[in-house]
């Protein structure tokens, strides 16, 4: 079929333009009769006949689907001159990024409703091309919004985003209308965190303290997504399982459970992520001993421990016994800890002579660095020698925090 005399036709108004013509002519066009059928649309004179303007409205939405630059500058003129809400849910179809300052602009800023609802659709009919920081700010913005039909699809678009967990529990943060409220609550409920990769020491041969598995496992059913620990005993670098054949890929959160910038945290852990990075995203974060959270939960059980020394007559400065490191990076790391502690950072060799002289000579309150139960700990006498995870303040910190990542 030439499509040429039936735009003709059409646009001398001596053919009846009826929707399933459109539909079948739309399928035979280039962009450029696209474009002209879109123009003759356009020019078509105003009507305030309910029956004719919804079927100027079926024609439209059969006509405007086509992504066509031509077509793309037809509506954007047309936006510009008369917004419209009918042109623009198809202008941001034409996923044009110069489109999207307009359709913030009307998105916005006050007017009525229906204009504001329309710019909207808009974006999420292009939601994957428009600049994404941008984006979410708006629709953050958009979500606190007093007209409930809009803030609700505001936080459906919100909820769409690739941040989309941190974005919402920005917003929950903020009043909310109660209908968009619990809409972003379901929304949030119901949005799939990354799965964590824990690393952790381990023991000889490979095996995992119980308290770090049963950390994982309380910790899997808390954001019911997969965690799992890869230890630095055996091969390090190797990944220890690969991405499920056939399903889409979540950024992988690597997180070095190691309390010292020891060798481990400088050397295997960069291999490690380099390792894991070739099979898919990841995010890394810091070792567990740079987070202020953890440094404070440290002086925290010192002064505690300080306290129940001193009632019982002994005053001496505590102290925080760690494994031999070497010089420099660990140096400046432990100086940093004992000023945040108020203590005495204390090399401890593993040999049993060495510790039982040791435990003899403690006149106060000592903290061994060891996250679980190894040489240390276990030579050491059981009140004094308990692992940073058998204690509550350490295990619930780790749980909230590990928990509440995206």
């Amino acid at each position: 079929m030439e499509p040429g005399p039936w735009l003709e036709a059409i646009e001398q108004g001596s053919l009846p333009v009826a929707s399933d013509l459109v539909a079948v002519l739309v399928e035979k066009l280039d962009g450029a009769g696209s474009a002209r059928l879109l123009r003759w649309w356009l020019a078509l004179p105003p009507s305030n006949e309910p029956a004719l303007m919804t079927q100027r409205l079926e024609l439209l939405d059969l006509i405007g689907r086509r992504r066509d630059p031509a077509c793309a500058a037809l509506l954007r003129a047309a936006v510009a001159e008369r917004p419209d809400p009918a042109l623009l849910a198809l202008l941001g179809h034409q996923r044009d990024r110069r489109d999207f300052v307009r359709l913030e602009q009307l998105a916005r800023r006050a007017g009525p409703a229906a204009s504001r609802r329309a710019a909207l659709e808009g974006l999420a009919v292009g939601l994957s091309v428009w600049p994404q920081a941008a984006l979410q700010h708006l629709l953050q913005e958009l979500c606190t919004d007093l007209d409930a039909p809009l803030a609700s699809q505001a936080v459906d678009l919100l909820a769409r985003l690739p941040n989309a967990r941190r974005g919402l529990e920005q917003v929950l943060e903020r009043p909310l209308e109660p209908g968009a409220e619990a809409r972003a609550r379901r929304r949030l409920a119901a949005l799939p965190r990354s799965p964590l990769l824990l690393v952790v020491h381990g023991r000889a041969g490979g095996v995992i303290p119980e308290e770090l598995q049963t950390l994982a496992q309380e910790l899997e059913q808390r954001r019911r997504a997969p965690v799992q620990l890869q230890t630095l005993s055996g091969n390090p670098v190797a990944p220890e399982a690969s991405p499920v054949p056939g399903q889409p890929q979540r950024p992988l959160t690597l997180v070095p459970l190691l309390l010292l910038p020891g060798n481990h945290v400088r050397h295997d852990i960069p291999a490690i992520a380099a390792a894991w990075r070739r099979l898919g995203p990841l995010r890394r974060l810091p070792f567990l001993g740079a987070w202020p959270s953890w440094q404070g939960a440290i002086a925290d059980e010192l002064a505690a421990l300080s306290e129940l020394a001193a009632s019982s007559g002994l005053a001496a400065p505590p102290l925080l016994l760690h494994h031999p490191l070497e010089p420099g990076v660990a140096d400046r790391y432990l100086a940093h800890l004992g000023r945040r502690c108020a203590a005495t950072c204390q090399a401890t060799p593993y040999t049993a002579t060495d510790l039982e002289d040791l435990a003899l000579a403690i006149r106060g309150a000592a903290l061994p660095l060891a996250l679980a139960a190894n040489r240390l700990t276990e030579n050491l006498p059981t009140a004094l020698g308990a692992p940073l995870l058998q204690r509550p303040r350490f295990r619930t910190l780790l749980l909230d925090q590990l928990g509440a990542l995206p």
